[in-house]
């Protein structure tokens, strides 16, 4: 387990997120007290789901915006 001063943390920040990264746990002070303890997520980030088929499966939604501003013009509603 390392342990770092909040402003080591800060100034070398790659060589402490390289250390968590490799498995180890690196404890941040600040004043001598512990403040916050990184270690590497259990399980890997799940992510999003994949969402790319969704629009397929929309029904369709008929005339755009444009086009029923342009009707309504056409209907003399203004």
């Amino acid at each position: 387990m390392e342990t770092v001063s909040a402003r080591e943390a800060r100034e070398r920040l790659a060589w402490v997120l390289d250390r968590v990264e490799a498995g180890e746990e690196v404890v941040i002070q600040r004043q001598g007290r512990p403040v916050a303890r990184l270690v590497r997520p259990r399980s890997p980030f799940p992510g999003f789901p994949d969402r790319s088929g969704l629009r397929a499966e929309l029904p369709p939604c008929g005339e755009g915006g444009a086009e029923a501003v342009r009707a309504g013009r056409d209907e003399e509603r203004f």
